[in-house]
């Protein structure tokens, strides 16, 4: 049930990259094209090789296309180390204790890790393996799900985030699953690792529920009805992130600065590490350790809009790696994309509140999202009055 650092950083089981020095890059093993000759945005966006293709020839050094303005890296100046997120034992549940630490992290920091939480180890395990096993298979097997030749929208495997609209790619490779149902599922998901999500998912649903009981009620929401269950929780999206060696990590980035569009984000990290939050310290940013058999939450744009402002939606990046190839398993918990979301009637007419944001379609502030590069917190700003 701890708050302070030591409960965070002793229970870490590996540190991440040293921000101020960077792994060496590999040596060349396999022959590259030449730059002039070869388009690597083609290679790596359109023939859907991704950056685990271009990790695999062991450049010397890091393609101009990845490299990141100097704003858009991290600065290890402004990591602060004597701070860190709450980690929360959910064990208590029934405690008001525990809901009081959820609430007030979800109100400070945005940000807490979970341990104790119900989910078998094995579970988190077999998706894990699941990610690897998926990303290790050949270029031409994974195409067969991106954008252009997926069957479904709700299957899609790709690069970066939004590579049309950015600048600089993102060093990152994943495969994007919607949920609409078990039996479609079972027919469109990849066969190396649909039984492993869906596994993760379902099993992950029961503490997505526990929590958002514990952060309605301080929202004077005193339960979760068939109409608040689809305003809250309506649809769900899994991601299997790959994020291979980079060569010159410190000029790129894995994740761009962002906030989610979610309700609540549950993120399984490996033991790699890479995840930074922005601190409570203006321009700060604090290491989100990996704590073995742990969720990471966050709380969503969709959340703080409907708090009207209480729950923070916070941003947050993934520091690339010169070492060690890293996967992610985040869960995304959405409202259905047809709802209408805005400050809650229970927040606004009970607390006495003014309105910070409007009423939107979710879909269309999903739409908003996805349409641009990464840009921090200023998707929100689609929903402020």
């Amino acid at each position: 049930m701890g708050w302070n650092c030591t409960t965070s950083t002793t229970t870490a089981s590996t540190s991440p990259q040293p921000l101020s020095s960077p792994a060496m890059a590999p040596t060349i093993s396999v022959p590259v094209p030449a730059p002039n000759s070869w388009d690597i945005t083609d290679y790596v966006v359109n023939q859907g090789h991704g950056v685990k293709g271009l990790s695999e020839m062991k450049l010397p050094s890091l393609p101009m296309q990845f490299i990141q303005p100097l704003e858009e890296r991290i600065d290890a100046s402004k990591v602060v180390t004597e701070e860190c997120i709450p980690v929360i034992d959910m064990a208590c549940l029934d405690d008001p204790k525990v809901a009081e630490l959820i609430c007030d992290a979800a109100e400070k920091w945005g940000f807490f890790q979970i341990v104790n939480h119900g989910v078998p180890i094995a579970v988190l395990e077999d998706v894990k393996e699941a990610t690897h096993r998926f990303f290790a298979l050949p270029g031409s097997e994974k195409r067969k799900y991106s954008k252009e030749n997926s069957s479904t929208n709700s299957v899609r495997f790709g690069t970066s985030f939004t590579p049309q609209a950015e600048k600089s790619l993102e060093w990152k490779d994943y495969l994007s699953l919607f949920y609409v149902s078990d039996d479609e599922a079972s027919t469109l998901w990849p066969s190396v690792c649909k039984d492993q999500a869906l596994e993760y998912m379902k099993r992950s649903q029961v503490v997505v529920r526990k929590l958002l009981e514990v952060l309605m009620r301080r929202l004077n929401v005193k339960e979760i009805d068939e109409k608040k269950e689809s305003l809250l929780m309506g649809s769900m999206r899994i991601n299997l992130n790959y994020y291979p060696i980079c060569p010159n990590p410190e000029l790129t980035v894995g994740v761009g600065r962002h906030s989610d569009v979610s309700t609540l984000t549950v993120l399984l990290q490996d033991d790699i590490g890479g995840l930074y939050v922005r601190g409570v310290v203006h321009d700060s940013w604090v290491h989100v350790p990996p704590v073995k058999g742990s969720f990471v939450i966050n709380i969503g744009d969709a959340l703080q809009i409907m708090s009207n402002g209480r729950y923070k939606s916070v941003e947050h990046r993934v520091i690339a790696n010169g070492s060690s190839n890293r996967v992610s398993v985040p869960i995304f918990v959405n409202p259905r994309p047809s709802e209408i979301i805005g400050p809650l009637p229970e927040v606004i007419e009970e607390g006495g509140e003014e309105p910070l944001y409007k009423q939107v379609l979710y879909s269309d502030y999903v739409k908003h999202f996805f349409r641009k590069a990464h840009d921090g917190k200023n998707t929100v700003e689609f929903a402020k009055i």
